[in-house]
């Protein structure tokens, strides 16, 4: 499948102190022995993925788009005093996406089993359309799971199963978390 191209959304910063957001494209990978090649159809917005996405430095009131279609680049300005807190990001296109979920379409020697397989996954660059990965980072799905439905499968689970732990290292007997606020 490596004469297939993919799509992906990126996040730069940029040295003239901007965020740019675009889609580029990258070849998609042939998986390796223990490895699956995913077909994304499904990833959420976590606000940790708008971490990455925007920062907390992005001057939204700023935005502006260049280009059409899948060529369109859309860029904020970075809050003059909050580029140094950017610097290690600077030049630097980032993949985005914590979490999501897809169909398996390709497998190594070792993972075949696992093709045509609904699995939810962690691990970053999920707002791609194909992702290749360890197949030992798959959370497989019972038969029948939408990928929309396994696409939460880590961020928000692992909060609340966080929460529990928290409340019981600290001897806690309440928990307050508002609504939203992964």
């Amino acid at each position: 499948m490596s004469d297939k191209i993919s799509k992906e959304i990126r996040s730069l910063v940029t040295n003239d102190g901007n965020i740019e957001l675009s889609i580029k494209t990258a070849e998609i990978p042939t998986p390796g022995a223990d490895e699956v090649l995913i077909k994304v159809e499904a990833a959420p917005i976590n606000p940790s993925d708008l971490g990455l996405l925007l920062s907390f430095a992005a001057d939204i009131s700023s935005i502006s788009t260049s280009g059409s279609g899948d060529e369109t680049t859309t860029t904020m300005k970075i809050h003059p005093a909050l580029m140094n807190a950017m610097k290690p990001r600077l030049d630097q296109s980032m993949q985005v996406g914590n979490e999501g979920a897809g169909v398996v379409v390709d497998a190594g020697e070792n993972a075949k089993e696992l093709i045509g397989k609904t699995v939810g996954l962690a691990g970053g660059a999920m707002y791609s359309q194909y992702r290749c990965v360890p197949a030992a980072s798959c959370l497989v799905m019972d038969e029948g799971t939408l990928p929309s439905e396994a696409a939460s499968s880590f961020v928000n689970p692992l909060t609340a199963l966080s929460f529990i732990e928290t409340m019981k290292m600290e001897n806690h007997t309440a928990l307050v978390h508002t609504a939203a606020a992964s």
